[in-house]
């Protein structure tokens, strides 16, 4: 079996989909695999899946989130404000993208009541194309997973991840488990949108430069190019692979000790204490900017959160100056005990 305790095999809190489930499905007599992948499943079923992956794919691609609804699962129609945000946030770039499926997943969530921790294990032990899937609060089903790597017409490269529920009837007791997938009804269950490239840098890319920035003695920037390296190259933060775990592990290697990587850290930014709530790397565009979060006890005053904000910028770069070479801009978060934020941008270029 994988090893399952990393975070990578965590599931995000921005999950569409699984915390809504409320269906709970009759199990087909046959389903006794916790996953299957597509060699095991027939060529007739991963023909299916791809196919409705690809039709669902087109209507994210035109923006028509209705129909979208319309195919998902009650539990996600019934909550649709997240995957019809993000059909919205990329149909002027999905518009004539081209989509390669890769080979899809079913997994097989059994018994009568929704599993705390479902974890599925694909693949041969020990082989490098293994996966894994670790899925919170999951009601029984029969799940799929598939990817698919779409380019835009402009050259960015996204990963779109649909979870995908068989909502037919059980199998007829006589019926295969190559029929039964291939003549399943499909439905939307999540929708997952993740950018695989950042200025035309994927994955890999930035991986490497973590690299060097750890043989260069820069570990923050290793760390927060490490942490962007993982989010290009995992369609969803509930997947876990070997090259995920390895990066993982190198990852640990870097953990900044004055940053909030386990929780809020007070820090001297500029001659302030500041409680830092969250740092982190965010893609905007084709740009990357690094995200600071600290606690206020109040926001209603925005000039002098401003300015507290651009001290807070400035202040942070002046700390940790190898900053300026990794990243396009710093945004400052100034957040109150409500969890409402107040936000300043300052573009790199322009911090002296």
């Amino acid at each position: 079996m994988m090893r399952t305790r990393k975070p990578c095999w965590l599931a995000p809190s921005r999950a569409l989909f699984f915390a809504a489930l409320a269906l709970v499905l009759a199990q087909p007599a046959w389903a006794q695999e916790a996953c299957l992948t597509s060699s095991d499943m027939g060529a007739n079923a991963v023909s299916t899946l791809e196919n409705t992956a690809k039709r669902y794919f087109q209507m994210a691609a035109q923006g028509d989130s209705a129909s979208l609804k319309q195919n998902a699962i009650p539990g996600l129609a019934s909550s649709f404000a997240g995957v019809e945000a993000a059909v919205n946030d990329h149909k002027q770039e999905f518009a004539g993208a081209q989509s390669a499926v890769r080979p899809p997943y079913v997994l097989e969530a059994p018994g009568a009541a929704p599993v705390q921790r479902a974890e599925f294990f694909c693949g041969i032990y020990n082989s490098p194309d293994r996966v894994g899937f670790s899925i919170p609060n999951l009601p029984p089903g029969i799940y799929a997973v598939v990817i698919q790597d779409v380019t835009t017409p402009k050259a960015a490269r996204y990963s779109v991840t649909m979870i995908l529920q068989d909502l037919s009837a059980a199998a007829a007791p006589n019926q295969n488990p190559e029929s039964a997938l291939a003549t399943a009804t499909w439905k939307l269950a999540g929708y997952y949108v993740r950018p695989e490239t950042i200025n035309g840098h994927d994955g890999q890319w930035f991986w490497d430069k973590a690299r060097q920035y750890k043989s260069q003695g820069q570990l923050l920037n290793a760390y927060y190019y490490y942490i962007e390296a993982r989010q290009l190259l995992s369609p969803v933060d509930f997947m876990g692979t070997p090259q995920l775990d390895k990066i993982y592990d190198e990852t640990q290697q870097t953990v900044p000790k004055d940053l909030p990587v386990n929780g809020p850290v007070d820090n001297v930014i500029g001659g302030q204490t500041y409680k830092l709530s969250q740092v982190f790397p965010v893609p905007v565009g084709q740009e990357l900017d690094l995200v600071i979060k600290y606690d206020v006890p109040d926001i209603s005053n925005s000039t002098q959160i401003f300015q507290q904000n651009m001290n807070v910028i400035k202040g942070f770069v002046a700390k940790y100056p190898e900053v300026r070479s990794a990243f396009d801009a710093v945004v400052a978060r100034a957040v109150n005990p409500q969890g409402q934020d107040y936000g300043s941008l300052l573009p790199m270029k322009d911090i002296k």
